[in-house]
């Protein structure tokens, strides 16, 4: 009986969709190291239970050469896994006994920038004129101005900070939400095929009944979700960007008629604001 183990690189697995035409990118998994760590005879079969340790370096110090290993993430079109997989052979009557595992990989504190991270604060107003698509006629005769900053250049062990003021508005507002948006790219032939999706949702607020105080700060506070994002990615064949995208909400007979809907869709009680993000890991 003998033991040995290999870890595996999963290091881009995409699919995009554009003009109702699916592109598929094929998986690219590679070998980072195989290892025997019992030969039969190093094994004792007498054992209930035997514990073999084992460790490996992804990067040697120095060494300029080496490939770069990107930080793990989970996104909806691409996809950086690292495995490790475990096969113990048990002879030619027997079946081999296998199991494979995920772990997560990061950037290594070298190559890590040093705090504290400069402040790229950018500040934006969301009005009537500011908006590509069609409105609701009170909003486009009465108007709407709301100010806002936040940060663009964001630690992922860090939350994502700004702030929000409704300075004036013709309709009340029912809430605000500031949606988390994945931007996966992947190169196809000549062709750059673009998707975003979204991360997560939070609610800076929600109004029942009423409006939304005028001219009071509103504090923009989000948690990155760890799996789900990883420092900005510009790699040749892909690319991982981020985003941040606020939806104002108006009270309207048309906005209770559709309570939940997409995001990414404009609507005539919407008004929306993107600003793209730069993800960093630091020290």
């Amino acid at each position: 009986m003998a033991a040995s183990w290999k870890m595996s690189c999963v290091s881009l697995a995409g699919k995009a969709s554009e003009n109702r035409r699916a592109y598929a990118l094929l998986a690219k998994h590679d070998r980072l190291l195989t290892q025997e760590l019992k030969s039969r005879r190093g094994l004792l079969t007498n054992l209930t239970a035997q514990y073999i340790p084992f460790s490996m370096i992804l990067k040697h110090p120095g060494d300029e050469n080496s490939e770069k290993f990107f930080e793990t993430f989970h996104g909806a079109n691409i996809s950086i896994q690292y495995l490790a997989s475990v096969e113990v052979l048990r002879g030619y009557l027997h079946k081999s006994l296998s199991a494979t595992v995920e772990f997560i990989l990061e950037s290594e504190k070298a190559s890590l920038l040093e705090r504290p991270l400069s402040s790229e604060t950018v500040i934006f107003y969301i009005t009537q004129d500011t908006q590509r698509h069609s409105l609701l006629q009170e909003l486009k005769s009465g108007g709407f101005r709301v100010a806002g900053k936040i940060c663009t250049q964001c630690s992922l062990t860090d939350p994502l900070c700004g702030e929000l003021t409704v300075e004036a508005s013709v309709l009340p507002v029912h809430s605000i939400d500031i949606h988390l948006f994945r931007v996966e790219s992947i190169l196809v032939g000549e062709k750059i095929v673009t998707e975003s999706s979204l991360v997560q949702t939070t609610q800076a607020c929600n109004i029942a009944d009423g409006d939304v105080c005028h001219n009071m700060s509103l504090p923009i506070y989000i948690i990155l979700p760890r799996l789900l994002t990883c420092p900005t990615i510009f790699a040749g064949p892909f690319s991982i960007e981020f985003k941040a995208t606020i939806v104002i909400t108006f009270q309207s007979e048309l906005s209770k008629l559709h309570p939940k809907s997409d995001p990414k869709t404009p609507r005539q009680w919407l008004a929306m604001e993107n600003v793209p993000l730069e993800l960093v890991r630091m020290k």
